[in-house]
């Protein structure tokens, strides 16, 4: 059910050398990386790790780009879970939509304000 978690970092350079050591020691490797972050996994279809810059441009914190990612089949089903966390009170962070390539994904808050998103590829 999980596809990604992300954590928050002020200095991206020491943080990728810190993970690259890190999780080399658990098989994974650089997935993606852009300006802002980088990714760590042992496949693209198999849980990741992320560092980012917050993208609200703060500082990170414990929390502040932490984000739980849940893994869809499919567009409709993002869709619908996206649409449903949104009736069920939950506060829209980025609609449904192509976010570059094939990453298909809809952001959301939880009621205690917590950041998720369910994406696909494909």
């Amino acid at each position: 059910m999980i596809g990604y978690v992300t954590l928050g970092t002020n200095d991206l350079p020491r943080a990728a050398a810190f993970y690259d050591a890190l999780l080399g020691e658990l098989g994974a490797r650089r997935l993606w990386e852009f300006e802002r972050g980088i990714a760590w996994g042992v496949a693209a279809d198999r849980p990741s790790l992320g560092i980012l810059k917050p993208f609200d441009g703060h500082a990170a914190t414990v929390g502040n780009g932490v984000m739980v990612a849940l893994v869809a089949v499919s567009r409709e089903q993002v869709d619908r879970v996206h649409a449903r966390a949104i009736e069920l009170g939950g506060k829209d962070e980025g609609p449904v939509g192509l976010r570059g390539g094939n990453f298909y994904a809809g952001y959301f808050r939880d009621l205690d304000g917590n950041k998720l998103n369910v994406f696909c590829h494909g």
